[in-house]
Order: structure tokens, then sequence, then C-alpha cells
């Protein structure tokens, strides 16, 4: 039977703890930046604009880009819920 080897396992769980967090922090400060926000809003309003373009009716439109304004909300909330443990 093959040794599992502990102590590699156990160092590599020990880098991992200590980058993850930080990965998961630097990802959560770039997503919450005005720069996101900014981008966020454009990309709502661009659906939008397209969806209204491409025919569909505007309170169509509306809650199709409110369903996806939620969505991304959703999205963010997880992650964030992930890195703070929850």
């Amino acid at each position: 039977m093959e040794e599992i080897p502990t102590k590699e396992i156990g160092e590599l769980l020990d880098e991992v703890s200590t980058k993850v967090p930080k990965l998961i922090t630097g990802l959560l400060d770039t997503l919450y930046s005005p720069e996101a926000a900014k981008k966020m809003g454009q990309s709502v309003g661009s659906m939008y604009k397209e969806l209204k373009d491409s025919g569909i009716p505007a309170d169509d439109a509306l809650a199709m880009a409110k369903e996806y304004m939620a969505s991304m909300k959703s999205m963010l909330s997880s992650v964030n819920n992930i890195h703070m443990g929850g």
C-alpha cells in the first residue's frame, strides 16, 4: 500500500489557506470598485437598449434588464458569502 504524503498535503493546504482569502479579497475589491459599478451600469443599460432596438417592448426589456442586474447581485453576494465564511 502506498503511503499518503501527509506532510506535503499539510504544506499544500497551508499555502492554499493563505492565498485563497487574498485572492477572494482582491476579486471583491475589484468587483465592488467604482469602475466595476460604472461598467455594470453600462452593461445593463446597453442590454436594455439592445433589447429595445431588437423590438422587445420597453416593459419587457426593463424586466429583463432588472433580472440581469438581480442575477449579477446574487452572484456577487454568493462570492461575498463564501469569502465571509457564510
